[in-house]
């Protein structure tokens, strides 16, 4: 990837060798900057949204006590998450489009690096939680109460994060411990973990090996035991004795369900590409990397509004109210 950039941004200052660069460089989207304004507009409106959206659900679930349960506490972390995901990214690549603000410092580059990485991590990890929450609430629903205590919420929302913090703290570690001698343009919107790894000149199997255990295996896990909890779920559901009940427990599992969709087929489609894509154009490597990190926290809100009775029928209650 790097190779394809490098005819159209070398310049004499990225000639000379450097082996810790105070600064990178963020292209934004190689090919496409002509376009950045029009392309900016989207950008903007989908960050406007996600950030809208999970401001609201947080703010409906804190306001209703109803709402107080196990279920909308982890739509609650995954709203703030969602916040923290896409406000790590979306603010430097729009100053790229608007102002040209290219340059990143080292430091923050692997700051930013870092928080990208370990929030995916940790929105997997939600979304494994929330597979649980589904499968008690419907193969067990007598011990639902009983078994997602507050307390219990409280240590696996803390387990989450705990477990991407650590899983993700060798990536900037080893970033940071490659020399980069042929230059500090990144060709890319953010500080994405392999577009920098690719600039270092050595050997980086080691980063790129363990960032393939994190997708394939960390993440992968995650998905068989939501594929596992799923199962479950659906056995009990298809044993309902009748239509009505069988649908009514299909829709306090859709949303869900359309929101883990949003997130791991956008995901493992840019990760994929990104490693093994190399006919693929750069262009397209960045908005894939940029509409996976964008387009579900843009969702899920929208998703678990619409689907979610409980939260509809709320904020059609205040809305109306209001008026």
């Amino acid at each position: 990837l790097v190779e394809q950039l490098l005819p159209y941004y070398m310049s004499d200052s990225n000639k000379t060798d450097f082996t810790n660069p105070s600064t990178f460089i963020l292209v934004g989207i190689p090919g496409l900057e002509a376009a950045y304004v029009w392309i900016s507009i989207p950008f903007c409106a989908m960050y406007t949204i996600a950030v809208l959206g999970n401001f609201i659900i947080l703010f409906i679930v804190k306001t209703e006590p109803s709402l107080h349960g196990p279920m909308y506490y982890f739509l609650c972390m995954l709203a703030v998450t969602d916040l923290v995901l896409t406000t790590s990214t979306l603010p430097k690549t729009l100053s790229i489009y608007w102002f040209n603000s290219r340059e990143i410092d080292f430091s923050a580059c692997l700051s930013q690096l870092y928080f990208i990485h370990c929030f995916l991590l940790i929105e997997s990890g939600i979304f494994v939680a929330m597979a649980f929450d589904r499968y008690v609430a419907i193969c067990h629903p007598l011990r639902y109460s009983t078994i997602l205590t507050n307390s219990m919420v409280a240590k696996i929302g803390l387990a989450v994060v705990f477990r991407s913090g650590i899983l993700i703290l060798p990536y900037p570690f080893l970033v940071r411990q490659w020399p980069y001698c042929r230059t500090n343009i990144i060709p890319h919107t953010h500080c994405e973990h392999i577009a920098v790894v690719n600039l270092a000149c050595a050997d980086t199997r080691v980063s790129s090996y363990y960032g393939l255990f994190v997708v394939f295996c960390v993440r992968g896990l995650d998905m068989i035991f939501i594929a596992v909890s799923y199962t479950h779920i659906l056995k009990a559901i298809f044993s309902l004795p009748t239509k009505d009940a069988r649908l009514k427990a299909l829709g306090t599992c859709s949303s869900h369900l359309c929101a883990i969709l949003s997130f791991y087929i956008p995901g493992l489609f840019s990760s994929l590409t990104h490693r093994y894509g190399h006919n693929v154009p750069l262009h397209f490597h960045v908005l894939i990397a940029n509409v996976y990190l964008l387009v579900p926290p843009m969702l899920n809100p929208i998703i678990y509004g619409v689907r979610t009775k409980q939260i509809r029928d709320r904020l059609l209650r205040k809305y109306t109210y209001r008026r």
